[in-house]
C-alpha cells in the first residue's frame, strides 16, 4: 500500500513537472550591439550585416502560399535597453482594412511579437505572463489587457517600415516588461543582461484584400493541429539566450 501511494505521488509530481516544461525547445543566440540603429526602414548600418537571418516560414493558419505572394526572415540584436529587430518582408500586397486600430486589428497585414519575458511560458490570454504586440502598418501595437480589453501598446514598440516593390523592411525596438506588469501602472521594463533568456516568436499575418487574413506565418514550429495557440500559450514560443 506504501509503495502504491509513492508511486502515485512521483507520477503526480512529475506530471506537474511536465505541465510547467516549455513544449517548445528552440534555442536562438542573439548578439549584443554597442551602436544604436536608426530606426529608418533601412538597414544600413554594419553591424546587421554581420548578423544570421532567421527565416519566418511555418505556415500556422491558412492554406498553401507560393514564394511571391509570401517569404520572410529576420535578424535579432540586443542591449541593456531592449531588442533591436530587422525584419525583411516580400509580399505582393500590404492591407489594411481597419480604421480603428483596436478593431480587427488581426486581419490585417502586421508583424506579430510574441515575447515572455522571463521564459516562464503559460498562459497569457488575458494577462502580461506574455505579450502578443500585434504592429500595424500604421505603427500602433496592439495587444489584449488585463482588463480583457484590447489596448494599445505604443510605448513598447517603436517600428518604421519602408517598401520597395514587393520587400518591406521593418526596423524595431522592442521594451521587455517583466510579467508584473499591469496596464496603467508605473513598472518599468527589465535591463537586459548577458545569459538571460527570453520567450520569443514571430509571425506575419498576410491578408490579399480578403474580409480575413488568409495566412498566418510563423518563425517557429508548432506541433499539434492548432498551431495558432501563441497569443494564449507563452510554452509554445522558441527561447531567445542573450550572448556577446
Amino acid at each position: 500500500m506504501k509503495w502504491t501511494i509513492y508511486l502515485l505521488t512521483l507520477v503526480s509530481l512529475v506530471s506537474c513537472t511536465e505541465i510547467k516544461t516549455k513544449k517548445n525547445s528552440h534555442i536562438t543566440p542573439v548578439s549584443f550591439i554597442e551602436e544604436v540603429p536608426t530606426l529608418d526602414g533601412r538597414p544600413i548600418e554594419n553591424f546587421w550585416n554581420l548578423l544570421e537571418w532567421h527565416p519566418i516560414d511555418q505556415n500556422w493558419i491558412g492554406g498553401p502560399f507560393d514564394h511571391d505572394d509570401f517569404n520572410g526572415k529576420y535578424k535579432i540584436a540586443w542591449n541593456r535597453d531592449g531588442l533591436y529587430l530587422l525584419l525583411e518582408i516580400v509580399d505582393d500586397t500590404l492591407y489594411k482594412k481597419s480604421k480603428d486600430p483596436l478593431k480587427l486589428w488581426w486581419n490585417d497585414d502586421c508583424v506579430i511579437v510574441y515575447l515572455d519575458e522571463d521564459n516562464s511560458g503559460g498562459l497569457h490570454q488575458f494577462n502580461h505572463n506574455a505579450f502578443t504586440y500585434h504592429v500595424a502598418l500604421d505603427g500602433n501595437v496592439a495587444d489584449l489587457g488585463n482588463d480583457k480589453n484590447p489596448k494599445l501598446y505604443n510605448d513598447h514598440i517603436k517600428s518604421v517600415h519602408e517598401t520597395e516593390d514587393k520587400t518591406t523592411y521593418w526596423e524595431m525596438f522592442i521594451k521587455v516588461y517583466p510579467d508584473t506588469f499591469l496596464d496603467d501602472s508605473e513598472i518599468k521594463p527589465v535591463v537586459l543582461t548577458k545569459n538571460k533568456k527570453l520567450g520569443f516568436a514571430l509571425a506575419y499575418a498576410d491578408n490579399d484584400t480578403s474580409t480575413e487574413r488568409e495566412n498566418l506565418i510563423g518563425s517557429v514550429f508548432i506541433s499539434g493541429e492548432n498551431k495558432n495557440n501563441g497569443w494564449i500559450d507563452a510554452s509554445v514560443f522558441g527561447t531567445l539566450e542573450l550572448v556577446e
